[in-house]
C-alpha cells in the first residue's frame, strides 16, 4: 500500500486526523501521518518493499528541507520589511517634507511639529494621547501667513509630565472674525543627523524628530 492509495477520492474519507480537502496543501505533519497510516494499514502478508519505503522516507526528507527553506525565506522577508529601505545617512544635508503629525516623548523629552498658515490668524494646537484625548492646548495668536515650528515640553495642561510614548497633534486657525483659516500641519526642514530612541530610528530636523516612514519629499538643500 502506498501513500497515494490513502489519499481520498471524491467520494472517500480516510480517518487519519488529516485535513483531506484537496483545497488544502499537504504539510509536513500531514505527510508524516499518512506515512504512519500507510504502515499501520499495510497487508502483513504483502508488506511494503524496503526500496519503496526508503524512497518515501527520502520524499519526506526532501519535503522537510523545502519547508525549512521556505521558513528561512519568510524570516528574511519579515526582517527586510522591518528595516527602513534607504540608508538613513543619505538624508543628512537634504531637505525633507512630511505630513507627519506625531510627537514622541522619550526619557521625558518631547519633539515638536510644524504648520503652515495660508492667511493671518490665531492658532490652536491640540496635543492628543494615544487614545485621542486632548492633554495639552497651545495657543499662538496674531500670526502672519507662513510656516511655523512649535515645541512641546512634554507636560499636560496642569503642568505634569506626560508618560513616554507616541502622541499626535492637530492644528486649527481662525482669523479675527472667527472664520477658519486654512492650515496644513507637518514638518519640513534640513536633516542634520540621525538618532535612535530605543530601537527606532529618527531623522533630526531642527530640534524635532521625524520618522523616515513619514517623509513625503526629499530634495537637495538650496543652502550652500
Amino acid at each position: 500500500m502506498y501513500i497515494n492509495e490513502l489519499l481520498p477520492t471524491t467520494n472517500q474519507t480516510v480517518n487519519t486526523g488529516v485535513e483531506t480537502s484537496r483545497e488544502k496543501e499537504l504539510g509536513r505533519n500531514s505527510f508524516l501521518r499518512l506515512l504512519v497510516a500507510q504502515l499501520q494499514h499495510q497487508d502483513p502478508l504483502n508488506p511494503m518493499e524496503s526500496a519503496d519505503f526508503t524512497a518515501q522516507l527520502a520524499q519526506f526528507s526532501s519535503l522537510e528541507q523545502l519547508f525549512n527553506v521556505n521558513d528561512n525565506l519568510e524570516v528574511i522577508k519579515d526582517s527586510k520589511n522591518e528595516q527602513v529601505p534607504e540608508n538613513l545617512l543619505d538624508y543628512i544635508g537634504k531637505e525633507v517634507k512630511s505630513i507627519e503629525n506625531n510627537i514622541t516623548v522619550y526619557d521625558g523629552k518631547a519633539s515638536g511639529g510644524s504648520y503652515t498658515l495660508a492667511a493671518p490668524g490665531d492658532v490652536i494646537i491640540s496635543i492628543l494621547d494615544g487614545e485621542g484625548s486632548e492633554i495639552r492646548t497651545i495657543y499662538k495668536s496674531g500670526q502672519d501667513p507662513g510656516e511655523y515650528d512649535f515645541y512641546f515640553d512634554g507636560k499636560d495642561d496642569k503642568g505634569y509630565p506626560v508618560p513616554d510614548g507616541d502622541y499626535t497633534f492637530s492644528v486649527q486657525a481662525v482669523d479675527n472674525q472667527g472664520v477658519p483659516v486654512v492650515v496644513d500641519s507637518g514638518l519640513s526642514g534640513i536633516v542634520t543627523a540621525v538618532t535612535y530612541q530605543g530601537d527606532i530610528p529618527y531623522l533630526v530636523v531642527g530640534d524635532q524628530l521625524l520618522s523616515p516612514k513619514a517623509v513625503t519629499e526629499v530634495r537637495l538643500s538650496e543652502t550652500p
